[in-house]
């Protein structure tokens, strides 16, 4: 009977005063799991940003002279018109900006060029203060480049004026 009295109690010494039954790998892992859980959910979070929203722009009517100013330079905007449309093309500022490969129509009439598939200085009017180019002398060809263009500025662009002759401002408002 010794030797059933002292299993049952080396048995229940086991049972009671063990701590090591608790400290299994799979218990590790479980409660590592758990730590983390509880980490993530109670760390402190950044607040939420909201998205920087573009400065209002009013629209104006441009001459070519008044356009001139924004082509890109000394961090200004860059506008550029098409067909009497003046076009914010900040965004494409790589392209339209200086050392852009369109930087010559920056804070210009770009009818012409973007018609004739030309960047050269002889596209752009050269008397800032006589009339429009009327585009008259196009061809078919050239006036679909344009509608084109023209498409494209608008879905990409926000129109922020229209562009008048010299002399014209008060009538066209």
């Amino acid at each position: 009977m010794d030797y059933v009295e002292n299993r049952m109690a080396q048995e229940a010494a086991k049972q009671t005063g063990n701590a090591e039954s608790f400290v299994t790998p799979l218990n590790l892992v479980l409660l590592g799991m758990l730590l983390y859980t509880a980490y993530s959910w109670l760390r402190p979070h950044s607040p939420a940003t909201i998205p920087k929203e573009e400065p209002a722009v009013v629209f104006r009517t441009f001459t070519p002279r008044t356009l001139l100013p924004y082509n890109g330079e000394n961090d200004m905007p860059v506008y550029l018109a098409v067909r009497g449309r003046v076009f914010d093309v900040t965004r494409g500022r790589n392209f339209y900006g200086p050392g852009g490969p369109y930087a010559n129509f920056a804070g210009r009439d770009a009818s012409r060029g973007l018609a004739c598939g030309s960047f050269d200085e002889e596209m752009l009017t050269k008397d800032l203060d006589g009339p429009l180019d009327t585009l008259s002398d196009l061809d078919k060809d050239q006036l679909e480049a344009l509608q084109g263009w023209e498409e494209r500025f608008l879905e990409k662009y926000l129109v922020v004026g229209k562009l008048v002759a010299a002399g014209e401002e008060d009538k066209a408002e």
